[in-house]
């Protein structure tokens, strides 16, 4: 689907794209020149947590139907390394970062999400590239009429490389409607809060605290109001998540192809 060599991971039932940084970097720059549309997806703990809690089948379509799979999260691969499972941490920020920084020579890039600081900041800190930008409203995932000018906007835009900020799982629904409704080209990424790292409208953790897999600690402290149920009660749970599933891994393992296996 992808049309670049990649070894897939299943991990925590999604599969992952097991490549490092600059095969990632090279392959969303093939995909950009595409004359049809794909997207990446970046997946952390939030994501599988949301993922396992969800009853949508849209939502783990929409990760499925990705072009790109990478491992966000230093946790999630660590807990894949305890079963065996190796996953190279490819951070959205830090692909980002590379893309708009060195790796994309130039192009015609839009931006869903965002105020207009952030999209003054990014033309004046990038330049070389033409810029386009779209501030949906808030409740993207309930506003069929604002979902339909995001998908309006991608295909007119007829962008090199589109940058999702509105959010998960927002942007990466978004990104499936848009490809199942065609006339889009270019590759989009779900990218978060890579933006706001980007032109200073948000600290990063430093990078032993990055190394560390101790990020999120540093974005509990900078927002604890906003961020604390996320990393305090929600995130816990991708150790349950992923005792259930080695354990359902082995099991299945043990069985062979039983009937139940399979189920």
């Amino acid at each position: 689907m992808n049309g670049f060599p990649s070894e897939k991971q299943i991990f925590l039932d999604l599969s992952f794209d097991a490549i490092d940084m600059e095969s990632a970097e090279r392959a969303v720059i093939g995909l950009a020149r595409g004359e049809a549309f794909s997207y990446v997806v970046t997946p952390n703990v939030d994501h599988l947590v949301g993922l396992d809690r969800s009853e949508d089948p849209s939502l783990r379509a929409a990760y499925e139907g990705a072009a790109l799979c990478l491992c966000d999260s230093r946790i999630l691969a660590r807990l894949a390394a305890l079963t065996d499972i190796c996953l190279p941490v490819v951070p959205g920020s830090d692909l980002t970062r590379n893309l708009l920084g060195h790796a994309l020579p130039s192009g015609r890039v839009a931006v869903v999400g965002g105020d207009p600081a952030l999209h003054a900041a990014l033309a004046r800190i990038y330049p070389r590239f033409e810029w386009l930008f779209h501030a949906p409203p808030m409740g993207l995932r309930r506003n069929a009429d604002a979902r339909a000018a995001v998908a309006d906007f991608v295909i007119a835009s007829k962008a090199d490389v589109t940058l999702f900020a509105v959010g998960a799982p927002q942007s990466e629904l978004l990104c499936a409607e848009i490809a199942a409704r065609g006339g889009a080209r270019g590759t989009a990424l779900c990218i978060g809060a890579s933006l706001e790292f980007l032109t200073g409208a948000k600290r990063r953790a430093p990078r032993w605290m990055q190394r560390a897999g101790l990020e999120w600690l540093f974005r509990l402290l900078s927002e604890p109001r906003r961020l604390w149920r996320r990393y305090l009660v929600e995130g816990p749970r991708i150790f349950a998540i992923w005792w259930r599933w080695q354990s359902e891994r082995a099991s299945r393992g043990a069985s062979g192809s039983s009937p139940s296996a399979g189920a």
